[in-house]
Parts: structure tokens; C-alpha cells; sequence
């Protein structure tokens, strides 16, 4: 953890510049020389300056800093980290190559997403674009965003899916509109997962049920006051309240690493928000996580109890 006062502003960060850097670069020299023979287009960008692994460290390490401005962090980094970016641009410059930086760190993210151990969680979270005051002002996503509604009431914007492991590292996620049914996108998110994926109320559904079953992944939920209860196993009793890991992910995204927030002007810098959020969080330390004794493992916990579990 660095911890820098600068300004009165006590910066925290809880990632190390230089392992950040390293395995970002490291990842470019793989990716950048086949993704630039790839390009659709003739103006590839480019900078002679700052190279791509600096471009995706800066927006990496800045969902960690504290800072909520991007502006504010830039300038800080351009007083106090000379030496590690020598080269650093313009602060106008930096933001015109920032929008290029979208691919690549979609593909950085992609290459940073843990291992499936057999026990998932799948969740989604609102990520609002602007106030439900501002719905019918708002021009930058005008044909994007939708008007949709969580447990904490109606939103205009989209919808963050995730699913996550027993050790709280990201698998899989998914951008969809906000009013998306959250069902539509269990099939995408669990394409490379296998065993039991636990969710809320909002995954019920007996088709998809039987087809994901089909494939070898077994949706596991609670069950509505209206619906008769069935036999469930005591390991999947148990792992169903510790769902609560994944709300603990969804709070570091947004409290921590700031994913949500109104300030975007464009899409583009909306999504490189979220890549970067989510890029920062596969290095985040301490992850949430399901600690169970050596002695004993959740798996081995077969009871058959009442249970919630569709038809």
C-alpha cells in the first residue's frame, strides 16, 4: 500500500506501481504487435512518447489512487512521478490516446479474469449515467442507456453482470441496457464455468434452468413465498448465504474503485471507466473471499434439507 500526502489530499493506493507496470507490460509485448497488424483503418494510434503498457498502467493505477478527477491525478502524476513516466504527455494529448486505449484493455481485463473452481456467484449491479432528473436532458447516451429498476428503485443507464469464484476474482461480465433481464445473460457469463452457480430470486426460471443443467452447470437459487419448497443439499444451502460475497465485490467496484459515476462524456470514455475498474480490481488485494478450516470442506457437506429449488 503507498500512501502520499500531496496537497492535504492523503492518497492511497493499494496497488504496487512497478508489479502493475511489469505484468502490464508484459502483456503488451504479446498483444500490441498483433493488434496493431489487425487494425481496421489507416489512422492507427500511436505515440512516440508513452508507450501502450504506460497508457494502461496510468488508467489502471488511477482507479486506485483516491482521486475522483482524472484531470487532478494526471497533473499529480506529472509533479511526483516524473521519474517513473518520463515521458508523459499533455494532459489534452493523454486524453485523445486514452480513447484508443479501449481494446486493449478490454483484452488486458480478458487476460486478468481468474479460474472457474467449480462454485460460482452471478450478480448484477445498476450503473447509472445520470439522475432520474436528467433523464430527458441527458444527450451523450440518449440511444444507449434505458430506464430500468433494481432493488434500490428506478435508474437510466445500464446494468454491470458479473460472476465471480469462492476466492472473489472476477470469471466473466457483461454491459447490457438497464432493462435487460438479468436471465438473458446467464448463458454468456457462464460459457467457461462449469459446476453449481448461485444466484438471487432474479435467476429463477425453469427453462433456463434444465438448458444450463444441460451443459453441466446447475443454477442454484432461493426460492419465492409463492412457490413450493424442494430438497436441496446442505452444501448448497450453506453457499447460498455466502452470496453475500459477491455484494461485497459489486461495493469495492463502486466504493472503492469508483465504476459509477455521472461524469462521462462520451461512451467511449464510459466503457474505458469500466474496463479500467474492473482491470484494477483482478489486482486488488484481499479480495472477499470464503474461508472455510482445513479440517472440513464445503463440498463434502452432502444433508439433503428443505430447500427452494425450481421444479
Amino acid at each position: 500500500m503507498i500512501s502520499v500526502i500531496h496537497g492535504g489530499f492523503k492518497m492511497i493506493n493499494r496497488i504496487n506501481l512497478l508489479n502493475l507496470y511489469c505484468y502490464i507490460d508484459d502483456f503488451c509485448k504479446e498483444f500490441e504487435p498483433s493488434w496493431r497488424q489487425r487494425f481496421i483503418g489507416k489512422n492507427i494510434p500511436n505515440s512516440k512518447n508513452l508507450s501502450m503498457a504506460e497508457v494502461l498502467t496510468i488508467l489502471v493505477w488511477f482507479q486506485t489512487s483516491g482521486w475522483r478527477c482524472f484531470k487532478n491525478f494526471y497533473l499529480y502524476l506529472q509533479q511526483n512521478h516524473k521519474r517513473d513516466f518520463p515521458k508523459l504527455l499533455s494532459y489534452n494529448r493523454f486524453v485523445e490516446i486514452k480513447q484508443s486505449a479501449t481494446i486493449p484493455l478490454l483484452c488486458l481485463l480478458q487476460y486478468s479474469l481468474g479460474s472457474c473452481s467449480g462454485v460460482s456467484f452471478i450478480d448484477a449491479t445498476p450503473l447509472k449515467v445520470c439522475h432520474n432528473k436528467r433523464i430527458s436532458t441527458n444527450k451523450v447516451f440518449k440511444n444507449l442507456a434505458r430506464i430500468g429498476k433494481s432493488t434500490m428503485g428506478w435508474f437510466f443507464g445500464f446494468k454491470l453482470h458479473i460472476t465471480t469464484n469462492t476466492e472473489g476474482e472476477l470469471l466473466s461480465f457483461q454491459i447490457t441496457k438497464g432493462n435487460r433481464d438479468d436471465r438473458k445473460s446467464v448463458k454468456y457469463l457462464c460459457k467457461n464455468l462449469f459446476g453449481k452457480v448461485y444466484g438471487d430470486k432474479g435467476y429463477i426460471s425453469q427453462n433456463l434452468f434444465e438448458e444450463m443443467f444441460e451443459v453441466g452447470i446447475k443454477i442454484v437459487t432461493q426460492m419465492k413465498k409463492n412457490m413450493k419448497p424442494k430438497i436441496m443439499m446442505m452444501e448448497e444451502y450453506l453457499m447460498l448465504k455466502k452470496r453475500s460475497l459477491i455484494e461485497s465485490v459489486f461495493h469495492i467496484l463502486k466504493d472503492m474503485l469508483h465504476i459509477d459515476h455521472t461524469r462521462h462524456r462520451s461512451p467511449r470514455n464510459f466503457l474505458v471507466n469500466i474496463f479500467s475498474a474492473l482491470t484494477a480490481y483482478c489486482f486488488y488485494p484481499n479480495k472477499p473471499s470464503i474461508r472455510t478450516s482445513k479440517n472440513t470442506k464445503v463440498r463434502e457437506i452432502s444433508a439433503p434439507i428443505t430447500s427452494l429449488q425450481p421444479t
